[in-house]
């Protein structure tokens, strides 16, 4: 008979953010999946030219230099505000949440680079041995999206610890970190440094309001604006303004203060995050005509081959490897209560790429529309795959699922807090880090 530990547990407060943070996730990604529904339907039928028009049709400034389609301000305005959230959760998980003490953040931060690196070797292994191969697209396979894995999870996992949840969200925060340094290093246009510097001068501007203190949106939207023009004109993707600017907004609190601007602005910014931007963007970028081009033909190319299997298999290979390696090899560990196996069904349900893919896959790809269609299919594909194989695996540990999470919600006395978070061996009622004694299974 095993024995396991209830999970180490965060605060009570980073337990209702994480909380929060995926059920916000879950609703975009059900937003997400219906828009990349739509849009894969809408292309490949009679009225397929139609969606074709509508994602190259061009609006914007001239005199600015912004004529721009709508997939590409989709891609590059919309997914902004995307990546300042995530500049935002990685600011907070930095210094107050999960990746603020190494001892909790090591086993999932590397196991997050095991997943990049074991899907990138994969599929330049892959294209550089087969005919008609091709390498740029190293960076697609990567990624995780988040928004649709937590819909995943939210369907088939509803039992799942908050623990464990907050082991999935420190990988996917450090694979964003990750996939945010890939786009910015490798997949950004030609270099211009004036207009470079100029938004550094926004960001520096930006961060020194943050510092003194300053309230005002009149001054902060202009700011964020401007930064987000100049680092498009820089060459640099403009994603990363957004990721740059939610990197210096203030995460701590004030004396007085309920909420930090971070928290505040997350709590607002969020929602249009998951279910506009996110969902817009996937309706523009996930359109694949699957009539020109053929399944087998689309899905059997070495570019979309290289994609599948780093996603379907490097990400739960990669993740499960170097996670075991860091929790043998060094003093880190699995936080108590998680399994081998829990680590294995979440490192499957991180093969589901999507948005961040997507949008590799149209920076690596733009100029070769076959490539890039092909690369798309296969980025849907994978996800697909992915996501029924978690579903599968997280279904066969429903039931340790459920018995862990009706231990951590026992609330006895009806107060409205779990009673796990009234041991107060610490000094701080609620925000202990001892366990409870160890469930018999």
């Amino acid at each position: 008979m095993e024995e396991h530990n209830v999970l180490t547990r965060p605060s009570l407060r980073e337990r209702g953010w994480i909380l929060s943070y995926l059920r916000d996730e879950t609703v975009g990604g059900v937003l997400l999946i219906i828009a990349a529904a739509i849009a894969l339907i809408w292309v490949n039928s009679p009225w397929g030219d139609g969606y074709v028009s509508l994602v190259n049709y061009e609006v914007g400034i001239p005199a600015l230099g912004l004529e721009l389609s709508l997939g590409v301000w989709a891609a590059d305005a919309l997914l902004a505000i995307f990546f300042f959230v995530v500049g935002l959760e990685l600011k907070h998980e930095l210094i107050v949440g999960s990746l603020s003490k190494p001892s909790q953040a090591a086993v999932p931060a590397i196991a997050a680079l095991g997943g990049m690196v074991v899907p990138a070797l994969l599929y330049l292994a892959i294209n550089s041995s087969m005919d008609g191969g091709s390498t740029k697209g190293w960076g697609i396979p990567m990624a995780t999206d988040i928004a649709f894995a937590l819909a995943v999870l939210a369907v088939f996992g509803r039992k799942l610890p908050v623990a464990l949840r907050a082991f999935l969200l420190t990988l996917a925060v450090v694979d964003d970190l990750g996939a945010i340094a890939v786009i910015a290093v490798f997949y950004s246009d030609k270099f211009s440094l004036p207009w470079f510097v100029a938004a550094l001068v926004m960001f520096v501007a930006y961060g020194l309001a943050q510092r003194f203190r300053w309230t005002s949106p009149w001054f902060y939207v202009p700011v964020a604006i401007i930064a987000w023009y100049f680092t498009y004109k820089s060459g640099v993707h403009a994603t990363v303004a957004g990721v740059i600017l939610g990197f210096l907004t203030r995460v701590k609190t004030d004396p007085g203060e309920a909420e930090s601007p971070a928290d505040r602005l997350a709590h607002r910014i969020h929602p249009i995050s998951a279910g506009v931007a996110i969902p817009i963007f996937a309706f523009m970028a996930a359109g694949v005509d699957l009539r020109s081009l053929g399944i087998v033909d689309a899905l059997t190319a070495p570019v979309a081959l290289g994609v599948i299997v780093g996603l379907v298999i490097g990400k739960p290979v990669g993740i499960l490897l170097f996670a075991w390696v860091t929790a043998t090899f060094t003093r880190a560990s699995l936080a108590k209560g998680i399994a081998w196996r829990d680590v294995f069904a979440i490192g499957i349900l991180a093969g589901i790429g999507f948005t961040v893919a997507l949008l590799i896959a149209e920076l690596g790809y733009k100029s070769d529309y076959e490539t890039l269609e092909s690369a798309k299919g296969a980025i849907l594909a994978a996800s697909l795959v992915a996501a029924l194989l978690a579903a599968v695996v997280l279904i066969l540990r429903g039931k340790h699922y459920t018995r862990l999470a009706a231990i951590e919600d026992i609330d006895a006395n009806n107060d409205g807090i779990p009673d796990v978070y009234q041991d107060t061996r610490d000094g701080e009622a609620g925000n202990t880090s001892g366990t409870a004694d160890p469930p018999q299974r």
